[in-house]
This record gives C-alpha cells, sequence and structure tokens, in this order.
C-alpha cells in the first residue's frame, strides 16, 4: 500500500492508540484523584460554611434569649429591689412608731416619777419644817422657860 507523502496509516494508529491509552491512564491516575480531592475539598469547606453559618445562627438566636433573659432579670431585680425598698421604708416606720409610743410612755413615766418626787419631797421638806419649827418652838420655850425662872429668882432675891 502505497500512500502518497509517505504517510503510514499503521504508525498513526499506533501514535493514536498510544495517545489515548496516555491520556486514559493520566486521566485515571492525575486527572480523576486531582478532581475527586478537589471535590472532596469544597464539600469539606461548603460543609464547615453551612456549620459555621448553624452554629452562628444558634449563636445569635442564644444571644436573643439571653439578652431576653438579662432583661427579664433586670425587670425582676428592680420588681425586688423596690419590694425590699417598700418593706424597708414600713419596718422603718414601725420602728419609728415603736419607738415614738416607746418616747411617750418614757415620758409620761418620767412624769409620774417627776410628780411622786416632788410629792415626797415636798412631803418630806414639810416634815422637816415641822419639826423645825416644834424644835425651835421648844427653843423659844425653854428660853422663855430659863428667863422666866431666873427672873423669878431675881425677884425672889430682890424681895428677898
Amino acid at each position: 500500500m502505497n500512500v502518497p507523502l509517505n504517510i503510514d496509516w499503521q504508525q498513526i494508529l499506533l501514535h493514536l492508540f498510544n495517545f489515548v491509552i496516555l491520556a486514559g491512564g493520566l486521566y485515571f491516575l492525575l486527572y480523576k484523584p486531582v478532581r475527586d480531592f478537589m471535590d472532596k475539598r469544597t464539600a469539606y469547606y461548603q460543609s464547615l460554611d453551612a456549620d459555621t453559618q448553624k452554629k452562628l445562627e444558634e449563636a445569635r438566636k442564644l444571644e436573643e434569649a439571653y439578652q431576653s433573659r438579662m432583661a427579664d432579670a433586670e425587670k425582676e431585680i428592680r420588681e425586688q429591689k423596690a419590694r425590699v425598698l417598700r418593706e424597708a421604708e414600713a419596718k422603718a416606720e414601725a420602728v419609728l412608731e415603736e419607738a415614738g409610743k416607746q418616747k411617750e410612755q418614757l415620758m409620761s413615766d418620767a412624769v409620774v416619777a417627776a410628780r411622786r418626787e416632788k410629792e415626797r419631797i415636798v412631803e418630806d421638806a414639810r416634815v422637816e419644817i415641822a419639826e423645825l419649827a416644834v424644835a425651835a418652838a421648844a427653843k423659844i420655850l425653854q428660853d422663855n422657860a430659863l428667863k422666866a425662872a431666873a427672873g423669878a429668882n431675881d425677884k425672889e432675891a430682890r424681895h428677898g
């Protein structure tokens, strides 16, 4: 078979066959593993991104729940604080009222005690004044009796 331009179809077919074997081998040995690796890597990063988005959404929900709980807790704290303040004010008023009652009782007791003491002192003074008056009268009578006795002795001595 004589081919123009010295083309050997058998050689061309062998080269073509070698090229197909080489391309198939490279495809199975290099291209497919690299493509599978790239696909797996892409899938891994996509799953990582999906997990990150999921966790980010959960974090947002947790943050909202936390903010809600914080607001509720702050409200409850304010309410408890107001309630405690009201109770403290009520107790303070009760204590002040009780102290006022005790003060009034002490004052009335002190007034009664002062009156009793005054009456006792006045009575003691009356008794003492009476004793002093009796003692003074006795002394005056004794002095008068002595003077009278001395005067009678003088009269007897003059008459006698």
